[in-house]
């Protein structure tokens, strides 16, 4: 195939940088794509022979391997400088830091990872290789792998190797060029603990390398559900064996029957059966019931296990994953047992969310333009322009918006690790939640209300409750419910008991000496928490909203 006009366009206007491994094919695919897009090819090793006079072997045996990474980062900062080019450099390149910022802001940067016996088989008899030199190809092969790979990893597109000829491979490198979508990171900074955020498409194809940074030592267990393991499971098992990561696996049933002390008891069982340590991590791999239940048996099995989110769901991806609440439900209430215990990564595929239906999607959503809503009004105008191709499954756009969430979170969280601040702080994620647990909990977790659907509507009665207090206008509330009608979210009470409503809003946690706590707005993008509202008030809206 060819590469579309569109995107031949935007491809030639940029540098394009293939690593990997020796044998990995660089060059013979290089200079291949180079040819179809139109652009010029430079070999690195090539262009540091030539600048130096001598061979790559030469250099090494007469100034060692540091005086040889020196010259190679000047040249091919020489070559990404002169305009877009295709550049295959050597293997170990990429590895250095200045090098591979370089790279990430001059060029897209594609991964060829091959497995050991394809690059074996092509490494036979090149002596030229200063590391293979009097060594066992395949020893230092598979010992560059373990060292490598998580490195490689930080490209922006990983492509699997195979015996396959150079074209086919060529061929499998402008699809995925043509789909790529950039890699976008965000990284959270508390008091005694740092993670990053990953978002992006195809991660879970490499999320065995990417997780080995974190891991304090290579075994995993992952814990996930039977409906997310019959889709993913199979490509996080196989990264997770790539990168030489020792791992086995739980699988829960599907639904928020699962997040219950029962759930919890059991699993917490199956991780001491399997003779967890204090260096496994726990991977959850799933939507909030799984994330949220994974993390609060990595918070308390042997008083606290290394823990990483892999979220499948857009709800999941925006909200539960960041933060480090972890808890499990009550048969009092959502989320009432529980404890903070902040992940060591989170890897936010985008790509995963194409299995979604629709209406997964859309209470996604809702999490979404709750952010806009609470303190950042150009965020829920840029959702008013771009919401169907978010919801359509556009990556650009569904990648850009996860991260103005996340990112939006993440200076919450930052401000108010552990909602210890009563106004103003991590509180202020709430807006929407004492009216959306209440709604869930009345509808029966598990039942037909989606926990984005009620959140929508929490959205719409919290707004409406701050307009009867004269806090923000009508045209507040008509702008917030047109925008999530139109999306298609919920907005209205579906014929629940106001008292019922309200006796669970009583249980809620973040109920202060016996006073109904709410986030309240003083228009879009301006919330607040409040105490002072009164019983009448929040059954008045109620009742005007659906209720009966």
């Amino acid at each position: 195939m060819r590469l579309n006009t569109e995107t031949a366009a935007i491809v030639s206007r940029q540098s394009i940088v293939l690593v990997g491994l020796m044998g990995a094919g660089k060059t013979a695919v290089g200079k291949r794509l180079a040819a179809r897009i139109g652009l010029p090819f430079y070999d690195g090793d090539q262009e540091i022979e030539q600048a130096a006079g001598i061979t790559i072997s030469e250099i090494f045996a007469k100034h060692g391997e540091a005086h040889f990474r020196a010259g190679e980062k000047r040249v091919i900062q020489r070559l990404l400088s002169q305009g877009p080019i295709v550049l295959a450099p050597g293997g170990g390149a990429f590895l250095d830091p200045d090098t591979r910022e370089l790279i990430k802001d001059q060029a897209v940067s594609i991964w060829l990872n091959c497995p050991l016996p394809v690059l074996v088989n092509r490494v036979k008899g090149r002596s030229h290789r200063p590391l293979l030199n009097g060594v066992d190809p395949s020893e230092t092969l598979q010992r560059l792998l373990l060292e490598r790979n998580p490195i490689y990893a930080m490209a922006d597109i990983m492509i699997h190797g195979s015996e396959d000829p150079p074209e086919v491979t060529t061929e499998t490198v402008f699809k995925a060029l043509e789909a790529h979508v950039p890699l976008r990171q965000t990284t959270v900074c508390l008091s005694q603990a740092r993670y990053d955020i990953l978002i992006g498409a195809n991660l879970l194809a490499r999320s065995g390398a990417l997780m080995t940074p974190s891991l304090v030592k290579l075994r995993c267990i992952v814990v996930t559900d039977e409906t997310v393991a019959a889709l993913h499971l199979p490509a996080l098992l196989e990264s997770l064996a790539t990168a030489g990561i020792v791992h086995d696996t739980i699988v829960m049933r599907p639904g928020e029957t699962s997040k219950s002390v029962k759930g919890w008891n059991m699993l917490v069982d199956e991780l001491l059966l399997r003779k967890v340590d204090r260096l496994t991590t726990i991977v959850a791999l799933g939507g909030g019931v799984i994330g949220d239940l994974a993390g609060f048996a990595a918070a308390v099995t042997l008083r606290g296990l290394p823990f990483i989110q892999i979220p499948t769901t857009l709800l999941s991806q925006v909200d539960s994953s960041v933060g480090g609440k972890t808890g499990i439900n009550s048969q009092y209430g959502k989320n009432l047992i529980g404890a903070f215990h902040q992940p060591r990564l989170v890897l936010a595929d985008t790509g995963v969310l194409s299995s979604l239906p629709l209406r997964e999607r859309r209470a996604g959503y809702a999490e979404i333009i709750k952010a806009g809503l609470i303190g950042d009004p150009a965020l829920f105008q840029w959702c008013e322009t771009h919401a169907e191709k978010i919801l359509a499954g556009d990556l650009f756009y569904l990648s850009e918006a996860v991260e103005k969430a996340i990112s939006f979170k993440v200076r919450i969280i930052e401000d108010d690790e552990r909602e210890e601040k009563p106004s103003n702080g991590r509180a202020l994620l709430n807006f929407g939640h004492t009216f959306g647990h209440a709604l869930e909990a009345e509808a029966g977790y598990g039942g037909d209300l989606l926990h984005g659907e009620a959140v929508a509507i929490g959205l719409v009665l919290a707004t409406k409750l701050s307009a009867s207090l004269g806090y923000c206008t009508e045209e507040d509330v008509i702008r917030i419910m047109n925008h999530l009608s139109r999306v298609g979210l919920p907005t209205e009470i579906n014929a629940m008991s106001n008292e019922n409503l309200l006796s669970h809003m009583k249980q809620d946690k973040k109920i202060r000496d016996g006073k109904l706590s709410f986030v309240l707005t003083r228009g879009v993008g301006h919330a607040f928490t409040s105490e002072n509202v009164s019983e009448e008030s929040v059954r008045r809206v109620l009742l005007s909203s659906g209720a009966i």
